[in-house]
């Protein structure tokens, strides 16, 4: 058996959980690879798991629980996991916000607002006082901050995940923020487009009756474990893997990506937007 790394339990809950699975693991002598036999997760996933860098899915808890016979001690615990709840963002967006650092590819339906990772800090900022008007400037930094450190996934030392983001074109109109300060939105996205860290589309305002249009979504697929499909309303969340739902919203958005303008079209309207805010020639 191989020499067990130190992990350090007290550090959080997800570590304390990791410590223990892999504690539980070598004690029977398996291998990574044996405790993920037939699951529909790889080795590395568990390793992650192990180290606290991942949260456990239910499905997998459930999985191990078998495999290493510890009488359902880790499905009874993996939801206080989840729970776990980092600095700056809702305890329901917990496994969203862990999943999408190890997606392969993110696709994401905004009809009302722009996501969180293509935010400027001035426009989240603005989101986050909307929605919270009450919070102190400290909480509100706290989000916004918390929101700014997930777009470190398009430094140019990373290069998944793929990101592909549709948007309603109302959203280029809606000035919620000052017209110099719409622009630099703007130009933000055109900026990652031009970059190829993401791939935005457009659908414009007349497209008629067109899926998911009750709602955003954002469906996500990895290299070591099921897709996940992630919905939100303003105050709750929902991450979704009964395998005939995700299959459903997969459609839905390819239905929609049809439905939007091609790539570059869509980046020559951002950029008009951008410019019309410039030159004070806002859409009524």
């Amino acid at each position: 058996m191989a020499a067990r790394k130190d992990i350090d339990g007290s550090a959080s809950v997800p570590e304390f959980y990791g410590k223990e699975l892999r504690w539980k693991r070598e004690e029977v002598g398996l291998t990574p690879e044996g405790a993920v036999e037939g699951s529909f997760y790889a080795p590395t996933y568990l390793s992650e798991i192990e180290r606290g860098q991942r949260r456990m899915p239910e499905d997998l808890a459930h999985h191990v629980d078998r495999v290493l016979k510890t009488d359902g001690f880790f499905g009874r615990r993996c939801e206080d996991v989840r729970k776990a709840k980092r600095k700056g963002h809702a305890g329901y967006y917990e496994r969203a916000l862990e999943a999408e650092k190890y997606a392969e590819t993110i696709e994401v339906w905004c009809p009302a607002v722009l996501p969180g990772l293509l935010q400027t800090p001035t426009y989240a900022r603005t989101l986050v006082q909307a929605a919270h008007p009450s919070a102190s400037d400290e909480e509100v930094e706290e989000k916004v901050n918390a929101r700014m450190a997930r777009a470190r996934l398009f430094e140019d030392d990373h290069k998944l995940p793929e990101y592909w983001a549709i948007l309603h074109e109302s959203i280029l109109r809606h000035p919620i923020l000052p017209p110099e300060e719409m622009a630099e939105q703007l130009d933000r996205i055109a900026a990652l487009a031009w970059r190829r860290r993401i791939l935005p589309q457009v659908l414009p305002w007349n497209s008629g009756a067109y899926p998911l249009m009750l709602g955003g979504a954002m469906v996500m697929t990895f290299p070591d474990a099921p897709p996940l499909v992630y919905t939100e309303s303003s105050y709750s969340g929902d991450t979704i893997d009964d395998p005939a739902l995700v299959k459903q919203y997969r459609k839905s958005y390819d239905l929609l990506r049809a439905a939007a303008l091609p790539p570059e079209a869509s980046l020559a309207m951002i950029e008009d937007a951008a410019e019309d805010y410039r030159n004070g020639k806002q859409a009524d």
